[in-house]
């Protein structure tokens, strides 16, 4: 038991030590390279949790691969925020919540904190709800099984942190993995016109007042406030760097990884949709849930199409729940200053999924009001993270540049617009030209 723990831990070291040769210019090629990828893969996790699989299924079956170029808008934006989540991370040492926490008021730190927490906790209301549904279909349990099962997996790899940082990189590097090939597996199964797949991802058009509300809730979702916080949190020290070309050095690896985790993420989503629009829209474009679409999916492509869906669902709930409770461990340690055991902390997070579970409350539902309270949450770690990124005292000369911070700020703005709509669209307020909720 004790080599075992020595093993674990020294893969982190060893990880460091390649890290530190490639900085010193004694080590170089893919090897050196690969000591530096794991945080962006993680952040990625966020872009491919249960929620998405409900957005991007109902815009497939409801407009086909018309809705393929939000999905990819969608992602550029979300490749940007993470790449300075991560610089602000490495050049200052500090994650967002500890900057947010020293150059704040107490009172405004205070009410983030709070903001910031529930939105932890209703994230992993939509990943913990996520894996167990695929798990009660797959397995044909209960939903309040399937829920059990999952908190005992992710509690496992929670605790896989106490062997460092590399053991769990791994772990939701190959989760990731899955779900990449869960999704290449479903492009042979299902009938994909590429042709138009492709038109259709670099085409912007919105057939109608519906299909601008879905690409709303595309986009108003898609970065999320856990994973602003936990990027800058993953780079802060896992790389010691001493002087700002080491600095120099590691951005660099860090921006590379974040477009191609990025990517990937924006790959599978991509394939969601694709799959959603190859089986359902010409006969079945009233699929708008997970289970629906499981249940839809057998008799039009097979068993296996089916299982590979859920499959791919399971990795993304038990993966992005694992996270999510990383972030909003994160999130406390930093804004207050106190970290509180992974087990009590797992436990508050999973009692929301428990309570709406117990109250029968849909769990398609729960998913929507989930998004709807991140989207709230949102505006604050985007915003703060601009004025950081941004600021010569905080960042020197790795503050962002004029081209940046314009382009920053129009996602920004673009993001925060479409969260306002979705959420006076989910009270049921009316918009001129946009349908009800």
């Amino acid at each position: 038991m004790i080599d075992t723990l020595i093993r674990r831990v020294s893969l982190s070291d060893q990880t460091l030590a390649t890290a530190r040769e490639v900085l010193a210019g004694r080590r170089r090629g893919l090897g050196g390279s690969l000591a530096f990828v794991g945080p962006a893969v993680i952040a990625s996790i966020a872009y491919m949790d249960p929620g998405n699989f409900a957005t991007n299924i109902q815009a497939g079956a409801k407009f086909g691969y018309g809705l393929l170029w939000v999905v990819l808008l969608a992602n550029a934006i979300a490749m940007l925020f993470q790449g300075l989540s991560a610089k602000l991370g490495i050049v200052t040492g500090r994650n967002l919540a500890e900057l947010c926490r020293d150059h704040f008021p107490r009172p405004v730190v205070w009410a983030m904190w709070v903001v910031s927490e529930i939105a932890a906790m209703a994230t992993d209301l939509a990943e913990f709800l996520g894996g167990a549904i695929g798990l009660s279909l797959l397995f044909h349990l209960p939903l309040f099984v399937g829920m059990v099962v999952t908190a005992i997996i992710t509690y496992g790899l929670l605790m896989c942190e106490a062997y460092g940082f590399r053991p769990l990189e791994l772990i939701i590097g190959a989760i990731v993995g899955v779900i990449g090939l869960c999704y290449l597996v479903e492009m042979f199964i299902a009938p994909v016109d590429w042709a138009s797949a492709a038109f259709h991802a670099v085409t912007p058009q919105l057939l109608n007042a519906e299909a601008l509300l879905l690409a709303v809730g595309i986009i108003g979702a898609t970065v999320m406030p856990h994973a602003i916080y936990l990027h800058s949190g993953l780079t802060q020290a896992r790389v010691p760097v001493r002087n700002d070309n080491e600095r120099r050095q590691v951005l660099r690896f860090s921006n590379r990884e974040v477009v191609v985790a990025l990517t990937i993420a924006g790959l599978v989503n991509m394939a969601m949709v694709m799959m959603a629009s190859s089986a359902f829209h010409a006969g079945h474009p009233e699929v708008a849930e997970i289970q629906t679409a499981y249940h839809t999916l057998t008799p039009l492509l097979g068993a296996a199409a089916a299982g590979v869906f859920l499959t791919s669902l399971i990795a993304s709930g038990v993966s992005s729940s694992t996270v999510g409770t990383m972030a909003g461990q994160m999130i406390m340690q930093g804004f207050v200053g106190y970290r509180i055991p992974i087990w009590l902390r797992r436990l508050v997070t999973m009692l929301p999924a428990f309570v709406v579970v117990a109250l029968g409350v849909n769990a398609t539902s729960a998913l929507v009001v989930s998004q709807v309270v991140l989207s709230l949450a949102l505006p604050l770690p985007m915003i703060s993270l601009l004025i950081f990124t941004g600021r010569v005292d905080i960042m020197g000369v790795f503050a962002n540049n004029r081209l940046t911070r314009i382009v920053a700020a129009v996602g920004a703005a673009i993001v925060l617009a479409l969260n306002l709509v979705l959420i006076v669209q989910t009270m049921g307020l009316s918009i001129p030209g946009l349908p009800g909720a």
